[in-house]
């Protein structure tokens, strides 16, 4: 698959199987994909991406992005995505926070003919900003209520 418009159409179809925490997901990939995000590090394989999802989707409640308003940019096999991303946590708590957390990410994607061979996500997984000392250390705004500070 070499046209740029098939391969921004099976990113889509990625972010649509993702809200949809569809598990056929997993065909995307490529036996040997490579994952990256923030705190889970570099993972290998279909198995580290299952092992990925159950440990996100086990603080997550629900996940939704804007698939129509997503930024996608070609380079031959790779493609870049900046989106938005929302939802709830597992104990019912919504993100982003409109003020800390802002709910963009970018995902670098790489492909092996129309399957995915690597996903490194980039995005803050304090989803609610609840990290507090990091927070207070980073944000530049006014101080947040109940910071301490």
């Amino acid at each position: 698959m070499s046209d740029a418009r098939d391969r921004a159409e099976l990113v889509r179809e990625y972010f649509r199987k993702v809200d949809a925490g569809d598990p056929s997901l997993i065909d995307m990939y490529t036996d040997d994909v490579e994952l990256y995000f923030p705190k889970f590090g570099l993972g290998r394989g279909k198995d580290d991406m299952v092992e990925f999802a159950r440990r996100l989707t086990r603080d997550l409640g629900s996940l939704e992005h804007d698939i129509d308003g997503l930024d996608i940019m070609v380079a031959g096999d790779r493609i870049v995505v900046e989106g938005r991303e929302w939802g709830t946590t597992a104990d019912g708590r919504p993100w982003p926070d409109g003020e800390v957390s802002t709910g963009r990410f970018c995902n670098v994607f790489t492909f092996r003919g129309d399957l995915i061979s690597a996903v490194h996500i980039y995005t803050d997984p304090d989803f609610t900003s609840s990290h507090e000392a990091k927070v207070r250390q980073l944000y530049r705004g006014r101080q947040r209520a109940g910071s301490g500070s």
